[in-house]
């Protein structure tokens, strides 16, 4: 028995907003427009206001929105908001922005003090939202979950409710031409991450399982290229592998390497999805060790030892981090809930295993 639920309608393809931008129109009359400094040269925060001025509608737009988003970052969203008299909200760029949206149009029907935004059992209000996302990894357009920096916890956290499924995405490929190698990469690693994970999630589901397989399937073949020259196609190919990993996580969640990636962004300050990666080859070998690898391998038509390598060469040379700190980091991770979700949950002794291996160091 399981359940699935995917209420996002999605519109893919060039000039998707253009086209379909009067869709739009049924959420409201002011659009409080999230977004960071990039989406303006991109030309999405273009093509979104001009939607917006060709239903009649206004808009403000918050361009404050920082990486790893803050509660504080949220709270000036809310703010700007509710001085505006916005009354739903269009997402504009990758993960930060798509997730600091979440939690602004959550927490502005539902109010929390700081100290319980991450307490959960959030109910099913929040303003409606549609999302334009600008990079090809985060597929968080078509999930449940915005992740914020919980400074108390000292990590990244996410919450959750099914009001936060925006109600639209609008995917178009273009926006993501211009994206810098590092980005590309990044983003690239979080959704291959993203399907991956899905396939070792015991939460995992048929319908997340055939997400998953088919993300795995258009994405592996385009990941060895995402650091170089791409394609128009290619780059389309990523932005739909990464909306269909995401709507397998939005079933299954994510497991061990997002558990474990969190500390190595929140105190080292790597990308996530290159936290995501470093830590993906340890974790996938341990994987085969226990024999629950065999998904992912069919899924990529490659075995552990070829995923491994491709995540190498992508990844360039590792960060230099003391071995105290990455036992640190271990001893963090342990418990955590995307931990606990894997369909082999790594003890103590081999979180400890995969943080040092993955950055060259001795395990004794």
């Amino acid at each position: 028995m399981f359940s699935y639920r995917m209420p996002t309608e999605i519109f893919f393809g060039r000039d998707c907003l253009k086209t379909y931008g009067a869709r739009l129109s049924g959420l409201g009359a002011h659009a409080l427009v999230v977004t960071g400094r990039s989406s303006a040269k991109n030309g999405a925060l273009s093509d979104v206001l001009s939607a917006l001025a060709a239903n009649g509608q206004e808009a403000t737009v918050f361009d404050r929105v920082v990486p790893n988003p803050t509660v504080a970052c949220v709270r000036e969203g809310i703010a700007l908001l509710r001085a505006a008299g916005a009354d739903f909200i269009v997402a504009v760029g990758g993960g930060s922005p798509m997730d600091a949206a979440k939690a602004i149009a959550l927490l502005s029907v539902e109010e929390r003090a700081d100290g319980e935004i991450f307490a959960g059992n959030y109910g099913v209000r929040a303003l409606p939202m549609a999302h334009v996302p600008t990079t090809a990894g985060t597929g968080s357009e078509v999930t449940p979950y915005a992740i914020l920096t919980n400074d108390e916890k000292e990590t990244k956290t996410s919450i959750s409710s099914p009001a936060l499924f925006p109600k639209f995405a609008f995917l178009d490929g273009k926006y993501t031409f211009s994206l810098p190698r590092d980005i590309t990469v990044n983003t690239a690693l979080d959704a291959f991450s993203h399907a991956a994970e899905s396939l070792l999630s015991r939460a995992g589901t048929p319908m997340s399982k055939m997400l998953a397989r088919e993300a795995l399937r258009i994405l592996y073949p385009v990941l060895p290229r995402t650091g170089g020259t791409l394609s128009a196609e290619e780059r389309d190919e990523l932005l739909y592998a990464s909306a269909l990993a995401g709507m397998a996580i939005a079933q299954s969640g994510t497991t061990a390497v997002h558990g474990m990636g969190y500390c190595l962004t929140y105190f080292c300050g790597i990308d996530h999805g290159r936290a995501n990666g470093l830590l993906f080859g340890e974790t996938l070998r341990l994987c085969e060790e226990k024999g629950v690898a065999a998904d992912v391998e069919e899924a990529c038509g490659a075995d552990a030892e070829e995923i491994r390598r491709l995540l190498d060469g992508l990844l360039g040379e590792r960060e230099n981090i003391p071995r105290e700190s990455l036992l640190g980091f271990a001893e963090r991770s342990v418990g955590n809930k995307n931990i606990v979700k894997s369909v082999y949950e790594p003890t103590k002794g081999e979180i400890e295993r995969i943080f040092l291996r993955s950055f060259g160091r001795q395990t004794e």
